[in-house]
């Protein structure tokens, strides 16, 4: 692991996003300040970047308010804005390089992970812009979520029999960071913008079946770096993440299931994929 004392800005940052989501607005806010003077003392963040964030935020918060007529041009900017985040384009972030070429175990591929900045404020964007994300709190249908997150987890076995994956049985010394930085800071933006927003906003507009299937391929798509078999088995898994966020009306569930997933990944299998 490569830590330093510049990590500490990520402390507040995972804060602000627990206290979103149990509507702790005020608290979230100072503590999503505090993480970006941080960002600029600590060198992670710069004046672009910093700009680039508010003005985002700034183009979110006043979306809700706006006339019909103005709104759609302000959530496509909204959306551009999450997908140059999400795909790291913009400059003046200064992510830090926590696992470099790690092994999980003997028959695993390196493994290097990030914690971003950048990331992150996709569900702070989103949460401002289009608080629905959430979710309504209308139902929670367990039986519906359990038949879901059973072939959800099957996807794991399926994939070692097609040979993307190895039975191994590891917990990595670092496995405590991979769970902090998966869980809070990339599940929840991931499943903010593909499930909270694309899929919901398409839900109500077109029904839920197209809203889950197309948040589910744009997601598959999204991992297109790992080649077409990542990219199907994405497809596959945002299937499960999209009917789990369908029967249980809550943001912060999906974002547990989808956790879950990637550390069953991490714990039972050849992680990220076998040699």
């Amino acid at each position: 692991m490569i830590l330093d004392t510049s990590m500490w800005i990520w402390l507040p940052l995972s804060l602000a996003i627990i206290f979103a989501f149990v509507d702790k607005t005020r608290l979230s806010i100072v503590l999503v300040i505090i993480s970006l003077i941080g960002g600029l003392i600590e060198n992670r963040l710069n004046i672009i970047g910093l700009t680039t964030l508010l003005v985002g935020l700034a183009i979110a918060y006043k979306t809700p308010s706006l006339e019909r007529k103005w709104q759609l041009g302000s959530y496509l900017f909204i959306l551009l804005w999450c997908v140059v985040l999400f795909l790291h384009l913009i400059p003046g972030f200064g992510n830090a390089k926590v696992l470099d070429s790690v092994i999980a175990g003997p028959q695993s591929i390196p493994f290097t992970m990030y914690l971003n900045l950048d990331k992150p404020f996709i569900f702070f964007g989103l949460l401002l812009a289009y608080p629905a994300i959430l979710g309504s709190k209308a139902t929670f249908n367990y039986k519906a979520i359990l038949f879901s997150a059973i072939p959800l987890f099957a996807l794991l076995p399926f994939a070692w029999q097609l040979g993307a994956l190895q039975p191994e049985f590891t917990m990595p010394y670092w496995w405590w960071l991979f769970s902090l930085n998966n869980l809070l800071l990339t599940c929840t933006a991931e499943e903010a913008f593909f499930r909270g927003f694309v899929q919901q906003s398409l839900s109500k507009r077109f029904g839920w079946i197209v809203g889950v299937a197309a948040a589910s391929l744009l997601f598959g798509i999204a991992h297109f770096n790992g080649g077409l078999l990542l990219v199907s088995f994405a497809t596959l898994a945002g299937v499960g993440y999209g009917l789990i966020y369908h029967y249980s009306s809550r943001l912060w569930v999906t974002v547990l299931f989808h956790f879950l997933f990637n550390l069953a990944h991490l714990l039972f299998f050849t992680y990220p994929i076998m040699k």
